[in-house]
């Protein structure tokens, strides 16, 4: 069973995917295919998705029976004693959290007043 997750993809690569697999919601791919399959397909989504994100959820043969593959996102696979986990990618955390500092005129007055 494989799942992919598109996020603000171009169409033709919707319609890639959809000769592949069953489009269930829009940007939510599912279905059964082969390895080699999926691997060209994970290379075109590569090519395709250009400023969007793609997710994918596959079948393995690791304890968990679950792959999986990332790319432009702010979440990455973490392999922690042979289970795979999810976890936020520090760098986009910062930069998508950054508070500015004297971020209004009131900031500014008050600091100067200290």
């Amino acid at each position: 069973m494989t799942v992919i997750v598109l996020t603000a993809c171009p169409v033709g690569l919707r319609g890639q995917l959809t000769r592949w697999l069953l489009e269930i919601s829009p940007g939510v791919f599912v279905g059964h295919i082969s390895k080699r399959v999926r691997e060209a397909l994970w290379e075109q989504i590569g090519e395709l998705v250009k400023d969007g994100k793609a997710i994918m959820v596959s079948s393995s043969s690791s304890e968990q029976r679950l792959e999986f593959r990332v790319h432009r996102n702010e979440w990455e696979p973490v392999d922690m004693d042979g289970i795979t986990l999810i976890r936020r990618n520090s760098t986009s955390a910062v930069t998508s959290h950054r508070v500015r500092a004297n971020w209004s005129t009131a900031s500014r007055m008050r600091r100067r007043r200290t």
